[in-house]
């Protein structure tokens, strides 16, 4: 089952349409970014499938529950939308996380110590919030966020307002969540930095989904051999090649490398080069929202 699951949702205020039918999912272990244009819907999602916002159509379901007909959904749930979190000023961000452990039935009182210490904001935590820097009071909306343990992580714009040494920590925490079987969904700008461990992404575009990449699938390599036409070939008979063709004196192939340089060396072709190909999710993004 999917942890969560997007069901032709929509929304319109007034006449005015913001997100028309948009279907997705995130299963466990995903990480899921929204990308698109400023108003092209990415905040309405996301506070449509926290609950915050209702849908005019549609329905957004979490574990199964949908998060607007059963309250019990949002306990899998965790959640930074506004940025910063809304926190307590005259409390320090140990005394903010503790009154959310006790809100969110969490009875591990180490817990609040430990993502503290994983958000980098020991230094700070026995001082009040209304003297944290803006970066800092995302870091503990995000320690808020994942202090339960949710199945699935709710994120806009999570690295709004970081210096890079943030950036980076937020980048390598998403990575972590999901690897520890949770489902990330976020929204985000910052495209060429989320694909190196993003799963999946969602373009948006005038309250649409107007695609969905999957980049595991794009991962390609680049291969010089001679004679070339002939290599090019062979690579399109072996079953752990999926697709090969010809650009600026190479061959681009997807599939297993290493299946590919055996059958190569093996029929007696000369290998000059075999590394890995980027996919340019940036180039691909602005060509998308360009021809919408």
């Amino acid at each position: 089952m999917e942890a969560l699951r997007l069901e032709g949702i929509g929304k319109r205020y007034g006449r005015k349409p913001i997100l028309e039918g948009v279907s997705l999912a995130v299963r466990p272990g995903e990480v899921y970014a929204l990308a698109g244009p400023n108003g092209s819907g990415k905040t309405t999602l996301i506070r449509l499938v926290t609950g915050l916002a209702f849908p005019t159509w549609g329905r957004a379901l979490l574990l199964g529950e949908d998060v607007h007909k059963s309250p019990a959904a949002k306990r899998h749930l965790g959640a930074v939308v506004e940025a910063p979190a809304a926190f307590y000023p005259y409390l320090t961000g140990r005394e903010n996380l503790r009154l959310h452990a006790y809100l969110s039935g969490v009875k591990d009182e180490a817990r609040v110590g430990e993502v503290l210490a994983r958000l980098k904001l020991l230094a700070v935590a026995d001082q009040r919030v209304g003297s944290y820097s803006l970066g800092q009071r995302q870091r503990l909306g995000l320690a808020a966020a994942i202090l339960h343990r949710p199945k699935v992580l709710v994120l806009d714009e999570p690295t709004s307002g970081l210096d890079p040494e943030g950036v980076e920590l937020v980048h390598s925490l998403l990575k972590e969540e999901a690897q520890n079987g949770a489902a990330v969904l976020l929204s985000t700008h910052h495209l060429q930095e989320v694909s190196r461990y993003t799963h999946r992404v969602g373009i948006l575009g005038g309250g649409r989904l107007l695609d969905e990449v999957t980049l595991t699938d794009q991962k390609a390599y680049r291969l010089e051999a001679h004679p070339l036409e002939g290599a090019l070939a062979l690579l399109r008979t072996l079953p752990q090649v999926t697709a090969a063709r010809l650009q600026g004196g190479a061959i681009l192939f997807k599939g297993d490398p290493e299946a590919a340089l055996g059958a190569l060396l093996k029929e007696g072709y000369r290998v000059k080069a075999l590394s890995p190909q980027g996919f340019d999710l940036m180039a691909y993004y602005q060509e998308r929202v360009r021809h919408a």
